[in-house]
């Protein structure tokens, strides 16, 4: 039974579109205050690493707001994520939305708290190198992880603009190369659109990384393609990152760098449930960019997904207890 501590606000006592909006209508807890959460779901109201169309430090807010359409039970399984594990809303991450390395810092150090309360994160970006120092913080608890990455773009880009290494098409390139990831344990899933070169593909190969294209993706299937990536992660510690452009802009048309011929929702929910046994120790959805889509149905798919991947990582907790 859910501790009524961290109980969901039922539509069926407060109406959806009443009340203060919290991620699926859960109780916002202070970091400090936090020591009995099991998962934690956070905003990281930022993207300062954004090169082109700005917009996903709006994500958490609009994300947090279409949550409200997320009832108590998946309709599948029948189970409550809320009933097998202690979940909250942490609230936002502290951002610095003018200074790159410094907003990289506040994240950072923001999430080593949460760590040291043995809180496994949920994220909802902002752009998608937010998720490089989340990674820094939980390589420290956990060393190297493995990771599941569902994105039109491999992210594993050198620099942009004669040097700068730290953009929304680069954090994965650093998280190898600082030892965050372990490239033999990575897989990307869903690659498409055309590119500047074959820099970040070939840094893919170089490593060792296995990288899905869609066209792949349609020959192999949800089944097969997932049969893959649970390989390649196996057992061991993994991190899933989930950019909203991994979706076909019919789908998602509130992101940034949208690439058409994408991932129907569907399948990318087919493929969240695949993710079911994984030893997860945190996960993402970034990428979500409101002023781009402002009927709020990109949010909608972006904190779909987060449910999708909290029923997976509430089920892992639950079964560990």
């Amino acid at each position: 039974m859910t501790d009524k501590q961290f109980d969901v606000v039922s539509g069926m006592d407060v109406p959806r579109f009443a009340g203060i909006a919290t991620f699926m209508r859960l109780p916002q807890i202070p970091v400090d205050q936090a020591d009995d959460v099991d998962i934690g779901l956070i905003g990281i109201p930022w993207d300062g690493g954004t090169t082109n169309r700005p917009g996903p430090r709006h994500g958490p807010r609009q994300m947090r707001d279409q949550s409200s359409m997320i009832r108590r039970v998946h309709h599948l399984t029948g189970k409550s994520p809320f009933d097998e594990a202690r979940v909250a809303d942490l609230g936002d991450c502290p951002v610095n939305p003018i200074d790159v390395m410094d907003a990289l810092a506040r994240i950072e150090a923001h999430y080593s708290r949460i760590l040291d309360k043995n809180i496994v994160p949920l994220s909802a970006g902002g752009d998608h190198l937010c998720s490089l120092p989340v990674l820094r913080a939980l390589a420290q608890k956990h060393g190297p992880m493995g990771m599941v990455h569902f994105d039109a773009h491999s992210d594993l880009w050198d620099n942009y603009f004669g040097g700068f290494k730290f953009t929304h098409g680069t954090p994965f390139a650093r998280a190898i190369e600082e030892g965050l990831l372990d490239p033999n344990r990575v897989v990307q899933i869903g690659l498409r659109g055309s590119v500047y070169d074959m820099e970040d593909r070939d840094f893919g190969k170089r490593h060792n990384v296995r990288m899905i294209n869609i066209e792949e993706f349609d020959e192999l299937g949800v089944e097969q393609t997932m049969a893959i990536a649970r390989q390649i992660v196996g057992e061991d510690k993994t991190y899933i990152s989930f950019d909203i452009d991994c979706l076909d802009p019919a789908f998602a048309p509130g992101t940034g760098t949208p690439e058409i011929g994408g991932l129907t929702n569907r399948e990318a929910l087919k493929m969240i449930r695949k993710l079911h046994g994984l030893n997860i120790v945190g996960a993402d959805v970034v990428e979500v960019s409101p002023p781009f889509d402002p009927s709020g149905y990109t949010a909608l798919n972006g904190v779909t997904m987060m449910f999708e991947l909290l029923c997976v990582m509430a089920d892992n907790i639950d079964a560990g207890r």
